[in-house]
């Protein structure tokens, strides 16, 4: 009887059980490893965004009692809404999705009473607020005073000023964007924004 097709089969079953468990110990090995290594997820991302070269241009409104510098990649519009007042103008940032809401009120003797509204919509923010940072503002010569408020964390608007002449007029602002409030993805434009914000007040005028 001839055994060599018998030894044959046996050594082949044998080198593939050492296959299977060569492999089976390579697995469990691999697996073993994977469960030592910590997991780190990766950091969230966001869009770069291109933002403008600053420059500055002068609007000057013949129906309103003031003037101010925006910025060239900012346009002025009148507010559309049905409960709007004459001289309540949006300033449009359209490539940064932004909008600083400027409310004029003729004082009437009621200036206490139009800095307490103007405290009122700024302290709403509060409760998503981290901190609320205020500047004050007070140029005697240009007969202006007023304080700039910067509202850190997730708060829907991140700046409020107001600027009056303590006798007859009387101006607040607010900055939105047009986005879900996240700090960190915000923070750049919040940043490039800021300093036009600051602008606007410095420049700003009563006629």
């Amino acid at each position: 009887m001839n055994l060599f097709p018998l030894l044959h089969a046996q050594t082949i079953l044998k080198e593939m059980k050492n296959s299977i468990a060569a492999l089976v110990f390579v697995f469990l090995s691999c697996l073993f490893i994977s469960c030592d290594e910590e997991y780190s997820p990766k950091p969230r991302g966001f869009f770069r965004i291109a933002l403008p070269e600053k420059k500055y241009v002068l609007y000057v409104s013949d129906e309103c009692p003031f003037q101010f510098e925006i910025p060239v990649y900012a346009k002025v519009t009148k507010d559309s809404s049905a409960t709007a007042l004459p001289c309540w103008l949006n300033v449009e940032f359209p490539t940064l999705n932004g909008m600083i809401y400027l409310t004029y009120k003729k004082v009437n003797n009621d200036l206490a009473k139009l800095y307490e509204e103007h405290r009122s919509m700024t302290m709403k923010h509060i409760a998503k607020a981290s901190a609320i940072d205020e500047t004050p503002y007070h140029n005697a010569g240009k007969k202006m005073h007023g304080s700039l408020y910067m509202v850190k964390g997730n708060a829907a608007s991140n700046i409020q000023f107001y600027l009056t002449d303590s006798v007859n007029n009387f101006i607040r602002g607010s900055l939105y964007f047009n986005s879900v409030p996240q700090p960190d993805s915000i923070a750049p434009v919040l940043n490039f924004v800021s300093a036009d914000v600051k602008h606007l007040i410095e420049t700003f005028q009563w006629k």
